[in-house]
């Protein structure tokens, strides 16, 4: 089955959940009527020569990248809030989850919660992969690398599903259930494909694969001590980091957080500006890495304690000093 079809009938299925899809069809439309319009073109001039499209196309960008870039990002924002909602749920205690249950929103059981976690895991990656075919299928039909550029443009614009922190966080999400929560056997092979590993080095490495053609991979090293992620937080960008190391790139100290930092501030990684102010701290994730590694969790939590302390008591003397006039 081409994946067009594959596609539509998985997005058939969603329907009823209100999830925007990639309008696949619509967009195969205007690039044909775009080879056939050039190719026209090209044979009256040429008297039926072989041409081919090189580099950009004033036939068909004007609908083809817009009507891309907009259904692109009701996908991302669509996924995010479901995403957001969900762990929401799972995560509500005490008074929270009170107010949900006067709400009539109380938690659903684990089943239901991992199975929705599924669902939205499986609608980020094949979504994904319906933009990769698109941009591909744009390529070949204009010789050209504006689909690949366009994709380096969508990351640098957040639109890219893959990046989105809510994935590596439904992702944790979905362990932590099975791991710590699920009895029933049925329900927790329900999700055997989605595990965290450990190198020869002792590295974490989140990975999940739903469909043949994509597997998401997800290092949890930080970049900047080259250790496992602790307190994990998530830039914009979409890169994962230690909150301390982070917080250290950015020039700001912990009690000030991220959102003080310089917006012109770039991700250690990818150098991208102003991806500070939106960063997330991943809880779920957080939950999974200190049940994984208990004694390396510990060893971190002390020395972290530290620093914390000694930034705090700094931050609180200067602004003793500032009302003072020292």
């Amino acid at each position: 089955m081409k994946f067009c079809k594959r596609y539509a009938e998985y997005m058939r299925g969603r329907r009823e959940k209100e999830l925007p899809a990639l309008g696949l069809k619509q967009l195969k439309k205007i690039l044909k009527r775009c080879r056939r319009e050039f190719q026209s073109h090209h044979q009256k001039q040429d008297g039926g020569g072989g041409s081919k499209f090189v580099g950009n196309c004033a036939v068909c960008d004007g609908t083809f990248f817009p009507s891309l870039l907009e259904q692109m990002s009701a996908v991302v924002v669509c996924f995010n809030q479901h995403a957001q909602k969900l762990l929401k749920l799972h995560l509500a205690s005490g008074f929270g989850k009170f107010s949900m249950w006067l709400r009539g929103k109380s938690p659903k059981n684990d089943g239901t919660l991992i199975q929705e976690g599924r669902d939205l895991v499986a609608y980020a990656i094949i979504n994904s992969i319906a933009m990769r075919k698109i941009l591909k299928k744009y390529d070949k039909v204009h010789c050209s690398k504006q689909g690949q550029a366009f994709r380096s443009k969508a990351s640098s614009m957040r639109i890219e599903i893959l990046q989105s922190p809510w994935l590596c966080e439904l992702l944790a999400f979905c362990i932590n259930l099975r791991q710590s929560k699920l009895k029933n056997k049925a329900i927790t092979e329900l999700y055997n494909d989605c595990s965290l590993t450990f190198d020869d080095d002792g590295k974490p490495t989140l990975s999940c694969g739903l469909f043949d053609s994509m597997q998401i991979v997800i290092d949890l090293t930080c970049s900047i001590c080259l250790d496992t992620i602790f307190d994990p937080v998530a830039l914009t960008c979409g890169h994962l980091f230690c909150y301390m190391c982070c917080c250290a790139a950015a020039s700001v100290t912990i009690v000030d957080g991220l959102k003080a930092a310089d917006p012109k501030a770039k991700c250690p990684l990818c150098r991208q500006e102003g991806v500070n102010a939106g960063a997330m701290h991943l809880v779920e994730l957080n939950i999974l890495l200190s049940q994984s590694c208990p004694e390396y969790w510990e060893k971190r939590c002390q020395t972290e304690r530290v620093e914390r302390v000694r930034q705090a008591r700094e931050h609180w003397q200067s602004l003793c000093r500032e009302f003072m006039g020292m």
